[in-house]
């Protein structure tokens, strides 16, 4: 696990991994999808962050038992990652899923998919990169669906963007799903 704690930090692409296609599984949690993808595409450099060290140690532990070396932990923000924190255009796609909706209305600010995360993703996305969203608080969908709508210069819809990983569910959905709730995804590509 590599930390990201401070501003002057910045991750580098491995030299090994230059070249080959990266995916970014944002705010991972335990690494269920993120041990999954890296399993299925060896042949690209799997990125995951999240704030909880512990859950970092349980995504490496997985990796390590599933005998994976193209995954990397990162203890960072996902603005910060956005911001400044990664090289530009070195993001191949990035799944964010089920991050924190915010229900409250008071809380509504502290959502991290707004128009600004957005428009700081793009220097980080290649040019046609995927960036895949679900949720399962529809309030939230409708949002980014508008958001992306007012982004049509930086952002077009690309559905068959996540084909590949279609059946692989995080702890999330498949806690949402056992009561019931759908988890909705989008995909949306980088205009280049």
């Amino acid at each position: 696990m590599e930390s990201l704690t401070n501003t002057w930090q910045i991750y580098s692409i491995p030299p090994q991994w230059q070249g080959h296609p990266v995916e970014f599984d944002m705010g991972c949690g335990k690494g269920r999808f993120t041990v999954e993808l890296a399993r299925r595409h060896p042949d690209r450099l799997i990125l995951c962050n999240d704030l909880i060290s512990e859950r970092l140690r349980i995504v490496e532990r997985r990796a390590a038992r599933a005998g994976l070396e193209n995954l990397r932990a990162l203890r960072a923000t996902s603005l910060a990652l956005a911001s400044y924190q990664l090289p530009p255009h070195c993001l191949d796609r990035v799944h964010l899923l089920c991050p924190d909706p915010w229900p409250k209305k008071s809380h509504t600010a502290r959502r991290l998919v707004c128009t600004d995360f957005l428009c700081r993703m793009v220097r980080v996305l290649k040019p046609g990169a995927i960036f895949h969203l679900s949720t399962d608080y529809d309030p939230y969908f409708q949002n980014w669906l508008q958001i992306f709508q007012n982004l049509q210069e930086l952002y077009e819809p690309a559905p068959q963007g996540i084909q590949d990983m279609a059946d692989v569910k995080t702890d999330f959905e498949l806690h949402w799903n056992a009561q019931g709730k759908e988890v909705r995804h989008v995909c949306y590509r980088v205009r280049g």
